[in-house]
């Protein structure tokens, strides 16, 4: 592999890390819409099929949001800065 195909591979892969952080976060905020303005009704849904109570519930979207939160850093911005600062430093090198 070339010099100028491993920069274009590390260019679309940072992209799609990138996107990927974005959609993970969106997501996020969708679930944390939700569960702030469902209220009861989130928890009535859910408690037939699984015998949790309110608090048992919160904890667990509360937990959930920070677990995915926690991941979406971890496996996609770091990447993706580790990824743009490799490239930095190889558009760097080249200059000089």
């Amino acid at each position: 592999m070339h010099k100028d195909e491993q920069i274009f591979l590390l260019e679309n892969l940072a992209g799609i890390l990138i996107r990927c952080f974005f959609l993970t976060y969106s997501l996020l905020m969708i679930w944390f819409v939700f569960f702030l303005a469902s209220g009861d009704w989130g928890y009535n849904l859910t408690s037939p099929w699984f015998k949790v109570n309110k608090h048992e519930y919160e904890l667990v979207c509360y937990y959930g949001i920070a677990f995915m939160k926690i991941c979406a850093l971890i496996f996609f911005l770091f990447p993706y800065i580790a990824i743009k600062l490799v490239l930095r430093k190889n558009k760097k090198a080249f200059n000089i």
